[in-house]
């Protein structure tokens, strides 16, 4: 395989990949922070970009890296911005990927396996020392991008932890963290963090139709991704909004479900082309149950994830007591879920176990609230 053709793994399928990304939505506090230590002369060698998957913490490592490449003047000519000229030459050729300046750490292909390794190795890490040999030529700024971090592993983390505490001179190390408290405390000690947040709608919507995505089912896409924009494209690909909605039917009438409807359900994640069906459709219970949870504990959700949601939460998650039972099944199912796939159990069989569970758990919410009258 060539270099060409192997996927990355930071890039979404169905949407550009950050580094093509024109506009960063709704992350105006992360890029304020980078920039007011910019232009205080406080550019730390280390950054942490944190924040929930799908945000635009890639896109904004990749404008902090094509700002910095640029090699902006802080302080000459106001306050700077991290908005640089994509005709730009330094910007072209971080959008071609062949900045010699810029070197990215993520998750190598295996070649025995064909596959994208599970975890970035400390190879990849140890390529370092090439790169900041053959950039330190021109003397100008060099940047690394580690996306993602949590994958590192134990000694591929060690490896970055030693240019942290002794970093090249000229240089910035970004390290984007979907979970920072997975990262090693001495890693978390040598960086500054960018906190990135969640979308609200108005900024979701934008993402959504700059890469390619323009949709009417902002409230539905809020509500399931999250405010992750790159939850939403998942759920745009995949047909997510529409098999949320099938999860609604088919507890519609819960403490009882709609068996011809969780039959259905349960087929359509079966065979080898139904693979991304079955973990989109384990996802959806898995966030369904916890919208339950949440609904007992804070009242039905403003924004719906299908017609008819609100209502169905509000009845199967009345109190605390029902939010309980619904976030220990979440956990049951998570566990259940995990060693299912693991094992490679029937997919059929255990949705149609998940669904069931949800029903009996229904049934005992129901009888209990019953007695309590």
């Amino acid at each position: 395989m060539s270099d060409d053709d192997i996927p990355e793994p930071d890039r979404i399928a169905g949407a550009p990949h950050p580094r093509e990304t024109l506009q960063l939505f709704g992350q105006a506090r992360a890029e304020a922070g980078f920039l007011s230590a910019f232009g205080a002369g406080r550019l730390h060698s280390g950054w942490l970009i944190t924040g929930p998957r799908g945000v635009g913490k890639a896109t904004l490592a990749w404008k902090i890296a094509t700002f910095l490449l640029t090699d902006p003047e802080a302080g000459l000519f106001g306050d700077p911005s991290l908005a640089i000229d994509p005709a730009h030459p330094q910007a072209r050729l971080v959008q071609a990927g062949a900045h010699p300046r810029l070197s990215v750490i993520r998750r190598p292909w295996d070649d025995k396996t064909k596959k994208l390794k599970t975890e970035i190795t400390v190879d990849a890490v140890r390529n370092l020392k090439r790169f900041f040999q053959m950039s330190a030529a021109d003397g100008g700024r060099r940047v690394v991008i580690v996306d993602a971090a949590d994958e590192l592993n134990r000694n591929a983390a060690n490896a970055i932890l030693k240019e942290l505490e002794e970093p090249p001179e000229n240089c910035t190390i970004l390290l984007i963290a979907h979970q920072p408290s997975r990262l090693l405390p001495t890693i978390r000690s040598r960086c500054r963090e960018l906190r990135c947040a969640r979308l609200n709608a108005e900024d979701l919507q934008g993402a959504l139709a700059q890469a390619g995505h323009p949709t009417d089912h902002t409230e539905s896409l809020a509500a399931l991704a999250g405010g992750s924009a790159g939850d939403a494209i998942r759920l745009l690909n995949h047909d997510g909004l529409a098999l949320y909605a099938d999860l609604i039917k088919t507890f519609g009438k819960l403490p009882h479900i709609d068996r011809p409807a969780a039959l259905r359900l349960a087929d359509g994640c079966v065979g080898k082309a139904a693979e991304v069906r079955f973990g989109m459709t384990l996802d959806l219970i898995d966030l369904f149950l916890s919208r339950a949870a949440r609904a007992g504990l804070m009242g039905a959700p403003s924004a719906q994830g299908a017609p008819g949601e609100a209502l169905l939460l509000a009845r199967m998650s009345p109190d605390d007591r029902a939010a309980r039972k619904w976030a220990q099944l979440q956990q049951h199912l998570t566990d259940r879920s995990r060693h299912g796939r693991a094992v490679n159990l029937d997919p059929a069989a255990l949705i149609l176990d998940m669904i069931f569970k949800i029903e009996e758990t229904a049934q005992g919410i129901a009888q209990s609230l019953k007695a309590a009258k």
